[in-house]
């Protein structure tokens, strides 16, 4: 059975983000730390070389594969930001469509600058996530790391 790539590591988060050539992203991303940390109340790591996670969980499916994954995540990539939020909240769509300039893929949701969003809006998100995987991990008996 394959492993996970993408697995918490003790890669230093202000390292990596100092690491970010384009200045607008690069505040961005200690905004977005910042923003994350205050709302989840959990602390920033670094999850495989490019994820700044929060929280995490390991989980094991029916089908025997198992591993582990943040709570909550971004990633500040050349072309956008990433978040990784839980795709299966109620309401989702709704507050997307106040969000502000973004698209949306399976669970991600990709913001070119933070200025572009309401991050009020993003803290709704955050707390829906969190609620939806908290949910999720009680239900099928994984547990919070």
């Amino acid at each position: 059975m394959a492993t996970n790539k993408t697995t918490q590591t003790e890669e230093s988060v202000l390292a990596f983000i100092d690491r970010i050539e384009d200045e607008t992203k690069r505040v961005d991303a200690h905004s977005i730390v910042k923003l994350f940390e205050k709302q989840s109340r959990l602390k920033a790591k670094m999850w495989g070389p490019s994820i700044i996670g929060f929280g995490g969980y390991a989980y094991k499916y029916e089908s025997g594969h198992e591993g582990t994954a943040p709570l909550l995540g971004f990633s500040p990539r050349k072309t956008s930001h990433v978040f990784y939020l839980s795709a299966g909240f109620e309401g989702r769509e709704e507050i997307l469509k106040k969000l502000g300039k973004h698209k949306t893929g399976k669970g991600c949701v990709y913001v070119n600058k933070l200025a572009d969003i309401n991050q009020d809006v993003l803290k709704e998100m955050i707390d829906a996530s969190l609620a939806n995987i908290h949910e999720q991990v009680k239900k099928h008996k994984w547990k919070l790391i």
